[in-house]
């Protein structure tokens, strides 16, 4: 989780009162169409199912479900700390692939060496595809792996599992959708996020941050591989499980994708934690992608969590509703990006 040191706070925003209806409206066919016939039986959802698991933000989808997000939450605090390079950490993110898996999503790593104050480590950056009618890509994003501390044990329920957690789920109901999206989605855990020195910047350099080490990887990669214009936004999680949950708006993120998940979230009845205060969040996994070029939003709340990189980020900090929350929005979020970036390409 990055530096905290930019966090401004002004008062809250009003709550738009927006129907639900109205968002409705704009979402794709392809969450409400006819069933696909790929991935695997456990990927599928029957008509029964459906029912029993529908969805209040798409109609005739399944629902996000909270509950299966907390259960994600407390199996990787189960695993405890999750460094980059330990055992615990690629524990996690077995468990993170057996789960986007069975969701029917293919799933590639990448591994690589990053160097590190303490020396070269091992990572390795998750990616699940769900394919769409372009080749064109909205990457939603979290990282995976928590702050090194000498003297704590430290768990990171809302920093990072929270976001990972809300990942799996958001991977579980994309790929239960009945049609192609229109863009390709790509649902990416960043390895290597936090700082392995005591405090954030305290050993980063000009040209080599100890921070953000998938992050700025991936783009790398995207870049080796002419692939750069093919990311059209990222929707970066960070943070965003705690129970009282009020997300601020980053200041470096992308304006008019700010604003189409913020006026999502009105319209879904959630304003009220989607607010209209400034969060300046220094060193975050959307930094490399902002400066790449790619429209990038950053969901956090680092104003009013007085938990970041403390002992107690534990379970109980952490909230299904808030969860659900968070990916409800992404969820209706997503046909209206679509929308703007080909209105943009017209």
């Amino acid at each position: 989780m990055p530096n905290t040191e930019k966090v401004h706070s002004v008062s809250r925003a009003y709550v738009n009162k927006a129907t639900l209806a109205m968002s409705l409206l704009i979402l794709p066919l392809w969450l409400t169409g006819c069933p696909r016939n790929d991935g695997p039986p456990n990927a599928r959802v029957s008509t029964a199912e459906r029912g029993a698991d529908s969805s209040p933000v798409v109609p005739g989808a399944v629902a996000f479900n909270g509950e299966r997000a907390m259960e994600h939450v407390r199996k990787q605090i189960e695993i405890g700390p999750r460094i980059p390079g330990s055992p615990e950490l690629a524990k996690t993110r077995e468990y993170i692939i057996n789960s986007l898996k069975s969701a029917g999503l293919a799933v590639t790593t990448d591994e690589f060496t990053a160097s590190t104050p303490v020396g070269e480590k091992k990572m390795v950056n998750i990616t699940a595809e769900v394919p769409g009618e372009s080749k064109d890509v909205i990457m939603i994003a979290s990282h995976y792996d928590t702050k090194l501390f000498k003297d704590m044990q430290f768990v990171g329920a809302n920093d990072p599992a929270a976001s990972a957690a809300t990942l799996i789920e958001l991977g579980r109901v994309l790929g239960a959708s009945q049609q192609k999206p229109r863009f390709t989605y790509w649902l990416v855990f960043f390895d290597g996020e936090e700082a392995f020195c005591e405090e954030w910047d305290q050993c980063s350099k000009p040209d080599a941050p100890d921070n953000t080490y998938g992050s700025r990887h991936y783009v790398s990669q995207l870049r080796a591989r002419n692939e750069l214009g093919r990311v059209r936004a990222l929707i970066l999680m960070d943070m965003m499980g705690y129970k009282d949950l009020q997300l601020g708006r980053d200041t470096m993120s992308t304006r008019w994708l700010q604003d189409i998940v913020w006026r999502t979230a009105r319209d879904l009845g959630y304003g009220k934690y989607f607010v209209d205060r400034p969060e300046g969040v220094g060193g975050d996994d959307h930094e490399p992608f902002l400066r790449a070029g790619i429209d990038s939003l950053d969901l956090i709340q680092l104003s009013g969590y007085p938990f970041w990189h403390r002992a107690d980020d534990t379970i109980d900090k952490v909230s299904a509703q808030s969860m659900k929350i968070a990916g409800d929005v992404v969820l209706a979020s997503l046909p209206r990006i679509e929308e703007y970036l080909q209105s943009k390409s017209k």
